[in-house]
């Protein structure tokens, strides 16, 4: 366990594998914390720095009141490669992470040789959407929209169960932390910008999504001009957790890929 603050927030982050290797920077969804890449790590190969955060407002990290900005969040990715002496590194983020994963790679492109862009989009959902689900949240906690949050996560029903451990990293994220996260969706639009991502960059996308259906992933790779998609059939919002050998195999190939380039 390793931990830094930054700007008054207090960050958890942790690194496995190999201190002196090609770095890898893994940014984790809303509603998750960095466990949600166990057993991905536990499939890609030896050799590398594998860096993880608790995005701010989730697991061991801080969870303070009010909107965070997606500027926020990717000084905080900043913070984490900057104690950890990281100049440059591959960046992986699904969903939320996704997004903060373009905007570093938008922000410091030096310090992105690629990224893997997991069930994610430069847009998700509209001002409304994320409004309409930070009231009910503000009203009846994060249980009570917990099944609809599950049903989009997974296409297996079993990772859906009521006493499953996804389901209870879920209700267990800090209310201000999943709000706060909320608030840097409803106001994040990457859209205008993503062609000016330079790095080579794998995206993936599951085809039973419901929250980042696959047709809006693609949309978004196609913005990129050295984007590759892949599709993962039966496997929705999570692959990670729902398909983690499957998606370790599909980075570590990526890997491979741009080491020749």
């Amino acid at each position: 366990m390793n931990w830094l603050s930054h700007n008054g927030v207090g960050l958890h982050w942790r690194r496995d594998g190999d201190p002196n290797g090609s770095a890898i920077l893994f940014l984790n969804s809303l509603g998750t914390d960095l466990r949600m890449w166990d057993a991905v790590l536990e499939s890609l190969p030896q050799g590398h720095s594998l860096l993880r955060l608790d995005t701010r407002g989730h697991g061991l990290s801080d969870a303070p009141a009010g909107a965070y900005s997606l500027e926020a969040l990717v000084e905080d990715a900043e913070a984490v490669l900057d104690q950890a002496g990281i100049s440059s590194a591959i960046v992986v983020g699904i969903s939320l992470g996704g997004m903060m994963a373009m905007s570093l790679a938008l922000k410091a492109k030096d310090r992105v040789r690629g990224l893997v862009l997991s069930n994610t989009a430069p847009r998700m959902g509209s001002r409304e959407m994320w409004s309409a689900r930070m009231a009910t949240i503000r009203e009846n906690g994060l249980e009570a929209i917990s099944d609809q949050i599950l049903d989009r996560w997974f296409a297996d029903p079993d990772a859906r169960c009521a006493n499953g451990p996804w389901r209870s990293m879920l209700c267990r994220t800090p209310v201000d932390g999943y709000l706060g996260c909320c608030g840097a969706l409803a106001t994040a639009d990457l859209t205008d910008r993503v062609a000016e991502i330079a790095c080579p960059t794998l995206v993936i996308g599951g085809s039973h999504d419901g929250a980042s259906p696959p047709d809006l992933v693609r949309s978004g790779a196609e913005r990129i001009a050295q984007a590759r998609y892949i599709e993962l059939d039966g496997i929705g919002h999570l692959p990670p957790i729902e398909a983690p050998r499957q998606f370790a195999d599909h980075v570590t190939s990526f890997l491979t890929e741009i080491a020749d380039d």
